[in-house]
């Protein structure tokens, strides 16, 4: 890869480090897992950069089919089922409980329930759309369905959102 490709790809990776990041989270609920799948994720991109075309998809689109299928590749390892007796609680830093930090906990724990009662598909369908800004169209072109289909699985998805909303009192703003 030339000079220039690599100032393209660091532009590329800077843009979308944080939705990538944060639609494999949304997926295996587990931030050194994450990490890991991430960093896969964009050493698998790089390695394509020359084949990627911006005419087929966007940027986004592309980083995400590409950590879709780390993903998978993943899940398939078996490397969670072996780890996940070990990680049984996600990493929280330890910093001095101040009221700030007491209210943050207390909203990751909130994320990660609202996260856990969801199915993968329906994280997925939520992280594609309002993690990473996907559009309907590009996401139902990603996983196969009808954009009609797409739209109707993201409603229900919300729609158990805000019913456990409801029950915990919590704002679903403040987690979507």
């Amino acid at each position: 890869m030339t000079a220039a490709g690599n100032r393209d790809f660091e532009k590329i990776y800077m843009d979308n480090f944080s939705y990538v990041y944060n639609f494999i989270y949304m997926k295996v609920l587990n931030a050194h897992i994450a990490e890991d799948i991430c960093s896969t994720t964009f050493l698998k991109a790089f390695e394509k950069f020359d084949e990627y075309d911006p005419s087929l998809a966007g940027e986004r689109t592309w980083l995400c089919v590409i950590a879709r299928n780390t993903v998978i590749d993943h899940a398939k390892s078996g490397y969670t089922k072996r780890t996940q007796l070990v990680d049984e609680y996600p990493d929280i830093p330890i910093t001095d409980d101040t009221q700030e930090e007491v209210e943050r906990r207390s909203l990751y724990e909130e994320v990660e329930r609202l996260l856990g009662m969801l199915t993968e598909e329906e994280r997925e369908l939520i992280s594609l759309r309002y993690g990473m800004g996907i559009q309907v169209k590009e996401i139902a072109d990603m996983l196969g369905i009808s954009p009609n289909s797409t739209t109707h699985r993201i409603t229900r998805a919300l729609e158990k959102c805000r019913k456990y909303e409801e029950r915990s009192g919590n704002k679903l703003t403040d987690f979507i």
